[in-house]
């Protein structure tokens, strides 16, 4: 496929905050490694950096990142500073907190409200930046999000956050975030055969906020990389357009509303161009009934 025929505005854009972004975005997650962004083989970094300037150069404006997307040789957000500094003024960064990771990659105890500070400033210092376009607040279990994400709020006023969501939320989180300040989007897994999210999908459509879920392509126990087989509904599909299941999972993904934001994340230049050109794939909505026949069982 030449780089030329993929169409990145094709699933259209939806205003994120107060700007406009494609509906195909960019995870930077797996540039970190060849498996989960915590394990595996360090990706080349050249080629990374390769990977991020051809998506931007493609029309894509929405990147999603973390400080502790890092493994032991590559840092996702010091690739995306090393990539992309001057930044296009288009360009949307969202990032997340909550989570921690020690010096060796180990996970430590989730960030208490009053060190979301040191990690909002940790992405700004690891991507270069004097504010930070939109963070996510990332929930680690706990019932009650209003401490934790008043700090974010108390960071947003003072000009370090633009915009704020949440992520890996419930319906309960996101009411005690609105409460606090605006909310544009919420990350959750949601996907063919990951429908847990269903709930939150139709409560960011029915507020106006952005619903931008992770592992739509990975699916059910695919973490780790594309390792189970594939949904025979989504095989049939693929083979009927000619094209990858990756491809149909993000355009079903994609047709679960025009407030539906995709972040695909690859650290291969041909799965960049494939990912991105299921904007442009239309499903019929036979194909789509058989989609949605999809569980989470195994194939």
């Amino acid at each position: 496929m030449m780089w030329e025929t993929v169409d990145t505005g094709a699933a259209g854009s939806w205003v994120l905050g107060d700007r406009t972004v494609n509906r195909i975005g960019f995870g930077a997650m797996r540039l970190t490694g060849s498996a989960a962004f915590h394990q595996g083989t360090p990706r080349d970094r050249s080629r990374s950096i390769g990977v991020l300037r051809r998506a931007v150069d493609l029309g894509v404006n929405h990147l999603d990142t973390a400080a502790f997307y890092f493994s032991r040789l590559r840092s996702a957000n010091e690739l995306i500073n090393s990539a992309l500094a001057p930044y296009p003024g288009d360009l949307v960064i969202a990032t997340k907190v909550g989570p921690a990771r020690d010096a060796s990659g180990e996970w430590t105890t989730p960030a208490r409200p009053d060190q979301l500070r040191g990690q909002v400033e940790e992405n700004l210092r690891r991507l270069g930046r004097d504010h930070l376009d939109v963070v996510n607040l990332r929930v680690m279990g706990q019932d009650s999000i209003s401490e934790d994400f008043g700090v974010l709020a108390e960071l947003r006023a003072a000009g370090l956050i633009r915009h704020l969501g949440v992520s890996n939320a419930r319906p309960a989180h996101l009411a005690q975030a609105r409460t606090i300040a605006p909310v544009v989007c919420v990350q959750n897994r949601y996907g063919i055969d990951a429908r847990a999210g269903e709930e939150m999908l139709r409560a960011c459509a029915a507020h106006g906020i952005a619903f931008v879920p992770f592992f739509s392509i990975a699916g059910e126990g695919r973490e780790a990389g594309a390792v189970r087989a594939e949904h025979a509904q989504v095989r049939t599909v693929a083979r009927a357009h000619g094209v990858s299941p990756s491809q149909v999972r993000l355009a079903w993904t994609l047709r679960q509303g025009k407030h539906v934001l995709a972040i695909p994340g690859t650290g291969n230049p041909d799965h960049l161009i494939d990912n991105l050109a299921a904007g442009a794939l239309d499903l019929t909505a036979e194909e789509v009934g058989l989609l949605d026949a999809v569980d989470g069982s195994a194939p």
